[in-house]
């Protein structure tokens, strides 16, 4: 599972270096934890106020870490690379 591990680390440096403010390693988790997260997901694992879980998801989809999409009234932020990882390895698998 080299591949998951190197892609946590790629997006740990590119978080540190254009987010650096917001970094933490709760967040990191949270973006891996499951191939989408969500506002109050963020609200419950970091313990921040809504506002604040708006605000990081935000900056993370105008920097591209991940990309939002409104189901609903519910906006949830996707780890497009963390999914394609998945997809790809399922297809190795099934080979």
């Amino acid at each position: 599972m080299h591949q998951m591990r190197d892609l946590i680390m790629l997006t740990k440096q590119r978080m540190r270096t254009e987010l650096p403010k917001m970094y933490s390693q709760e967040l990191l988790n949270n973006l891996f934890f499951h191939p989408y997260t969500k506002v109050q997901f963020v609200v419950d694992q970091l313990g921040v106020t809504r506002i604040t879980a708006t605000k990081y998801l935000e900056a993370l989809t105008e920097k591209g870490f991940v990309s939002k999409h409104k189901v609903g009234r519910n906006n949830f932020y996707i780890n497009e690379p963390l999914v394609e990882l998945i997809v790809r390895q399922e297809g190795e698998y099934a080979s």
